[in-house]
């Protein structure tokens, strides 16, 4: 205790140093222009957050209407707002065309990275205040010099930065990841009154419409409305492990991911989760560069004040990115599993609720952004590769389980309400009746050796897709039929295809992936990898190549077709067009409406040893292709650490038809309609639309 005082005294002491300087760069004029004005305004956001610093530790905070937190949440992120980014430092474009190529874009960085305190403000981490407030001072410091710094300089200060603070973020990331007293998040939801929406605003994340919307729309649900919302992804949680053949009952946490503005069902969800010995873990979407992975988000989190702020940003780890530094961070990984190895073995997995209905975000390719060279993709592809190892190696994939749902925010429309019962409706399907039929499919798919997917009306996929061989039919299935347990709503039979004889053309008009639009997205395999790809987005070949490569490659050179899938959930279709909202839904829905493809690792990463069983008995046995069969050589070459589905859409299919050995074809699909006997009711939402 004595030691951790003796600590805390220090870091007051450095903190009060760096303010002390902080507020001299705003009155002082020891650099030159047009640098004067990025430091002076830089400074006076650093001084707003010591403003909000003594607002909450004082308490001032705690008597603050509704309207004095709204206008708290917009100062904090007007900056970076769409109204305001264009004349922001955060902006690349902007600061490289008032600071110049050398010091603009690195400059743009560290004012984003300072951007981070936002949050360890609200959370009291003064260690992460400190040192951020330090790296400012000292990259002010270098250009009080006569001559500006070469820009070598600056990064080098960045370099150290991340290296030598990576025990900090990184070690707290993954801790927050598996250890329940890091409860920040938890209180907030456990201890609110969550009918005074002043809660939303003590996370410290942007909350927009929807986040306040959400919440008082299910202020009005009754209890037991939120109860069947809540059980409904719990208990999917659970079965995930009974289905898996797992034991629950060594695991003694479990990961909620979800936006703000559902609380009501987080709380439900814990005290559910709490009943079979499970407690929360609930960790922020990572804020600094060391944790992020490109513009994804993994964890609780708010409205995003801006997508393109994020996406400009999405490649600055090229500053730091090395081999010395993956070394670095790979190694603190390391330690900090090591010492947390009790935690890691507890861990159950996610539990995930995602929202859908944002607008779509289509990103403007910036040149003046961060990109990674090739080399250093190749790094970044190596890391990502090991740290999975690393995670598997301490949360064991074989021992958790994860459950996933997803609904709709008001920004969808003016029919949000409707559609999110119908969502509600949807999740909660009668399972017996879907896994009735898809079994149907799946006896089907059984006796081929190969599916031919064919698209129409100007949908150009025209692709064959290989499939294991059965030992023993009678006891052996190639697919898994998926009946909303981890993977809600129902409806979809999946398998890991052979890669070897899959071969053709994957083609979709438009197509909504991780948060991203693609237009007229093709993908070409040979042998089962991905052979070419291209997309209409922008005006060139090389930006829309750039694109595909950084988002769905994650900059592999070609990726395995991971899986093959057939959704059967009409139900979901019939929804997203009868609201048109096809654009908006999230892939968890989006690919139980149609065939989708998954490009990278299997549906069994990690996991491929583990018997896995249909409610008939039969054991799934194509979890591997000959990619991941690798694993036992050498686990690097197996796995790549991504998972992307592309689904086409019922009105695009011509047909799917099953090859059997004698060249003799089974349709599913014709025309859009399921025409396999005993299929027929999957077409009934069809008809009423």
């Amino acid at each position: 205790m004595g030691q951790h005082n003796e600590k805390e005294e220090i870091l007051k002491e450095r903190y009060d140093l760096a303010m002390e300087r902080i507020y001299s760069v705003t009155t002082e004029q020891t650099v030159q222009a047009p640098y004067y004005d990025y430091f002076r305004r830089t400074a006076k956001f650093l001084i707003q957050m010591e403003e909000l610093k003594e607002k909450l530790e004082s308490g001032e905070t705690d008597t603050y209407t509704l309207e004095q937190w709204e206008k708290l949440n917009t100062a904090l992120y007007a900056d970076i707002l769409p109204g305001a980014y264009e004349a922001s430092y955060g902006n690349p474009a902007y600061a490289v065309k008032l600071l110049g190529e050398v010091h603009g874009r690195i400059l743009s960085f560290l004012y984003t990275e300072l951007r981070g305190l936002i949050v360890y403000v609200f959370e009291g981490r003064l260690e992460e205040q400190v040192v951020l407030l330090e790296l400012f001072i000292e990259i002010y410091n270098s250009f009080e010099q006569e001559v500006l710094p070469e820009y070598k300089e600056i990064q080098q200060i960045i370099y150290w930065f991340v290296s030598d603070y990576s025990d900090l973020f990184v070690t707290y990331r993954i801790r927050s990841g598996i250890d329940p007293s890091l409860d920040f998040a938890t209180r907030i939801v456990m201890d609110s009154d969550l009918g005074d929406l002043r809660y939303l605003y003590r996370y410290g994340e942007y909350v927009s419409e929807n986040e306040i919307k959400t919440a008082e729309y299910l202020n009005t649900l009754s209890e037991e409305e939120i109860a069947a919302i809540a059980d409904t992804f719990t208990e999917g949680y659970r079965i995930g492990f009974v289905m898996g053949g797992k034991d629950i009952t060594k695991k003694k946490t479990v990961n909620i991911r979800y936006n703000l503005g559902f609380e009501r069902i987080i709380r439900r969800a814990v005290e559910n989760f709490e009943k079979i010995g499970l407690q929360p873990v609930i960790y922020r979407a990572a804020v600094s560069t060391v944790n992020k992975r490109q513009s994804q988000k993994s964890g609780y989190m708010g409205a995003n004040p801006n997508r393109q702020f994020d996406y400009d940003h999405r490649g600055d780890n090229a500053i730091y990115l090395d081999r010395k530094f993956i070394e670095r961070k790979l190694g603190v990984m390391r330690t900090a599993y090591e010492t947390h190895r009790q935690l890691a073995r507890w861990h159950g997995g996610p539990a995930v609720m995602e929202v859908f209905g944002e607008t779509p975000f289509a990103p403007l390719a910036k040149p003046e952004a961060y990109r990674l060279s090739e080399k250093q993709q190749k790094l970044l592809v190596m890391a990502d590769n090991e740290a999975s190892q690393l995670t598997n190696q301490y949360i064991i994939g074989k021992e958790r389980s994860f459950t996933i749902i997803a609904f709709p925010v008001p920004e969808i429309g003016e029919q949000f309400e409707e559609i999110f019962r119908e969502t509600v409706r949807i999740n909660t399907l009668n399972y017996q009746v879907y896994q009735r039929i898809q079994q149907v499919l799946i006896d089907a798919l059984d006796r081929g050796n190969a599916v031919h997917i064919k698209g129409k009306d100007g949908n150009r996929t025209d692709l064959t897709v290989a499939l294991h061989s059965l030992g023993d039919p009678q006891k052996e299935t190639l697919f898994e039929n998926c009946v909303a347990d981890v993977n809600i709503p129902v409806g979809e039979v999946f398998t890991s295809p052979q890669l070897s004889g899959t071969n053709g053309v994957l083609h979709v008009s438009q197509v909504y992936l991780d948060g991203l639009n693609y237009v007229d997205l093709e993908v070409r395999f040979r042998d089962g990898m991905v052979e070419g790809f291209g997309c209409g987005n922008f005006p060139t070949p090389e930006e829309n190549h750039r694109y595909f490569l950084e988002n769905v490659m994650f900059h592999h050179d070609t990726l395995p077709l991971g899986e093959f899938a057939i959704g059967t959930n009409t139900t979901a279709y019939v929804m997203a067009k009868k609201y048109d909202i096809a654009d908006k839904l999230p892939i968890l829905i989006a690919e139980k409406m149609g065939p989708h493809f998954a490009i990278g690792d299997t549906c069994y990463s990690w996991q491929e040893d583990t018997p896995v069983f249909n409610a008939n008995g039969k054991e799934i046995i194509a979890r591997d292709n000959e990619v991941s069969i690798l694993r036992r050589e050498d686990p690097s070459r197996a796995y790549f650490g991504c998972h992307t589905d592309i689904t086409i859409p019922y009105e695009e299919i011509g047909h799917i038809q099953v090859i059997c050995a004698d060249g003799s074809r089974i349709s599913l699909i014709e025309n859009g309609r399921f025409v396999l006997p005993g299929t027929e009711e999957l077409n009934v939402p069809l008809d009423e639309q």
